[in-house]
């Protein structure tokens, strides 16, 4: 039973958990996942029957011999469902993370991470601080990748569909460079960005947010009911600028232009 977006009730913290394996293994080979098409139910039973599979990984150590010994199964549908699997290695990082059941990250999100870290080795590597810098991904969904790596079988199980050629990489989102050295702090209401749009376009333009204002602070921007943070700015001389501004600097115009 589906919840949310990337959230199942099989989904345990440890991918290669015995228990859900079954079910783990319905979800790698759905067509919005890593689409094995072939890998049903009465295959993936007969799989784990037989000893199999003991991972997802497992899959892609699969024989023609092997298949044709379950039920059913003649040298045409071993071959076609050996296919599929060979295909679905190049699915590519986003449908691997889908795979992997990390909880909380549905198809959006998996795209988002995909786009900004490029490799699982950059998502592994990645700290609390620079996934929260991915549009949609908050302490609850940073948290959830964060303890996923922290599970030795978790990684092994990486390692094991990296040496199956499964690939996780994505093209890396091209971020500009237009901001580069800025820091920003927002607050208030702005007339038509949100906070996290705002925040997202700072950072694609290569600038960087924070949520206090500091010396270091390059600029304050303020909408309605800005509060606080606008006494610091003042008091500590940083220049201040509404969304028309930020907009300006965003296209490449002087703020004050």
């Amino acid at each position: 039973m589906v919840r949310a977006e990337g959230e199942v009730d099989y989904r345990c913290v440890n991918a290669d958990c015995p228990a859900k394996l079954r079910e783990s293994l319905l979800h790698f080979g759905r067509r919005s996942v890593m689409n094995i098409e072939g890998l049903g139910d009465a295959v993936v039973q007969q799989l784990l029957d037989k000893g199999l599979v003991k991972s997802v990984a497992d899959l892609y150590a699969l024989t023609e011999e092997q298949l044709t010994g379950l039920d059913r199964f003649a040298e045409k549908s071993a071959r076609a469902l050996l296919a599929e699997i060979e295909q679905s290695k190049r699915a590519g990082l986003a449908r691997v993370l889908m795979g992997l059941g990390v909880r909380f990250v549905g198809e959006r999100t998996a795209e988002l991470l995909a786009e900004e870290f490029g490799s699982i080795e950059g998502l592994e590597a990645a700290s609390q601080e620079e996934l929260e810098r991915v549009e949609e991904v908050g302490p609850r969904i940073s948290e959830a990748i964060l303890e996923f790596f922290r599970q030795p079988a978790n990684l092994a199980l990486v390692q094991s569909l990296k040496q199956a050629g499964v690939d996780m990489t994505a093209e890396k989102k091209q971020r500009s460079t237009q901001l580069a050295g800025l820091t920003f702090v927002l607050t208030g209401t702005l007339p038509t960005l949100s906070r996290e749009e705002a925040k997202r376009r700072i950072e694609d333009a290569g600038g960087k947010t924070a949520g206090s204002v500091s010396k270091k602070t390059s600029y304050v921007v303020a909408g309605e009911e800005a509060g606080s943070k606008l006494d610091k700015a003042l008091e500590l001389k940083v220049p201040v600028m509404d969304e028309a501004g930020l907009l300006k600097l965003l296209a490449g115009e002087s703020a004050d232009a």
